[in-house]
């Protein structure tokens, strides 16, 4: 159905498809065609089995095939604030938590980089601010990952992004498996995580709730959690119903709107009807009897992506995009909102729709009730209740 939809982004997705293998290095770059003046997406994470996921970063490769090594292109902090009318100060003593599979080691290293060039306060073990941690909380840190690197990267350039005076708590999981990943997520919030961003998804299989579902419920703490990079479809842990969903957007400068800038969803984004997730009561959308997806969404589209910096792997500056850059976005969000003894899953932002931005046009595939994967004004799939307008909302 994908096939009425495809762009270049969409193509290289469909080929890398919906899963990744726990011990997957880099992948290799998907290419849209032989031509040398086509940027290529790869991504960061191949395939895992059922009841393990992958990363969902997607690296925007130049035709010359190098990183921009010289400095930064994509969007940074100002630019991502201004798009989401988002404050220069808050989020002070709030920590958001990272959860990622595998090591990075240069994590530290590569996000004082970030912050030094962009000219956020450090975030260091030193001062406080930063803290990683293995799923137990401890320092028996996983194997080392290249791919899961990449995506730990972005996941912490865009809390420092959004919210620069947050504390960030790393917490690498054992491998990629869900039962890892959620042990890792009970850690983050035992160590007092305000936010919990999870850039990563894997296939829905039946028992999915009973299985894994505790991990990812813990009323008070905004669990953010991606998804998807594949179009219309649904992975875990998105389609839990006590996580907010993040779809993805395309998001370009707009001197002739309003607010300055245009959105339309990303055609990669996931959307879709849980296949085994309960709906919650807040969720009133007509077409699906099981949990919706998305809830909320930021930018995605590589095309229209942000600056990272990492050196495990590649070296230098680099583009993202994927839900893996929404999810640790609208977790920053959350921690200059500093609103966590009110969350309760996605409730607070389907009472506060009207603090965000309305997502009216894109498609992300096909599908029988066309809500769920087409952008229109309100509720949709593919974008949610729509982007952030401010803090309000959160």
């Amino acid at each position: 159905m994908k096939k009425l939809f495809l762009s270049f982004a969409l193509v290289a997705l469909a080929v890398c498809g919906i899963l990744a293998l726990p011990t997957a290095t880099f992948a290799a770059p998907v290419t849209r065609s032989a031509t040398t003046s086509t940027p290529r997406l790869a991504p960061s994470c191949s395939e895992a089995p059922v009841e393990s996921v992958r990363c969902l970063a997607l690296l925007l490769v130049p035709p010359d095939g190098t990183p921009r090594a010289n400095g930064p292109s994509g969007f940074g902090p100002a630019d991502l604030r201004s798009a989401y009318n988002l404050p220069t100060t808050g989020g002070n003593n709030k920590t958001i938590a990272i959860v990622d599979a595998f090591d990075d080691p240069n994590a530290e290293a590569d996000l004082a980089v970030y912050r030094s060039h962009f000219g956020l306060p450090p975030c260091t073990t030193a001062n406080g601010c930063f803290r990683k941690v293995d799923q137990n909380g401890g320092t028996d840190y996983p194997q080392a990952d290249s791919g899961w690197a990449q995506e730990i990267s972005l996941d912490l350039d865009m809390v420092s992004a959004i919210c620069p005076n947050c504390h960030i708590l790393l917490v690498e999981a054992k491998n990629s498996s869900l039962r890892h990943l959620g042990k890792a997520v009970d850690t983050a919030v035992s160590l007092g995580a305000t936010a919990v961003s999870n850039s990563y998804g894997g296939s829905e299989f039946p028992f999915e709730v009973a299985l894994y579902g505790k991990h990812y419920d813990h009323p008070g703490v905004a669990i953010t959690a991606s998804a998807g990079d594949n179009g219309f479809g649904t992975l875990l842990p998105a389609a839990f119903n006590t996580v907010v969903a993040v779809g993805g957007t395309t998001l370009v400068r707009n001197a002739n709107h309003p607010r300055g800038w245009s959105e339309s969803a990303w055609v990669g984004t996931g959307s879709g009807c849980s296949a085994h997730a309960k709906k919650q009561a807040w969720q009133t959308d007509p077409g699906c009897t099981h949990r919706t997806i998305s809830d909320v969404s930021a930018v995605a589209d590589p095309s229209t992506g942000v600056a990272v910096f990492d050196t495990f792997g590649q070296s230098g500056w680099l583009v993202f995009g994927g839900t893996s850059a929404s999810a640790p976005i609208i977790a920053g969000i959350y921690g200059l909102a500093g609103n966590a003894a009110q969350i309760n899953a996605a409730a607070f932002l389907y009472s506060h729709a009207n603090h965000l931005n309305d997502v009216s046009a894109g498609v992300n595939g096909s599908c029988a009730n066309s809500y769920l994967c087409v952008a229109k004004l309100g509720y949709d799939g593919p974008t949610g209740l729509g982007t952030p307008n401010g803090t309000l909302a959160f």
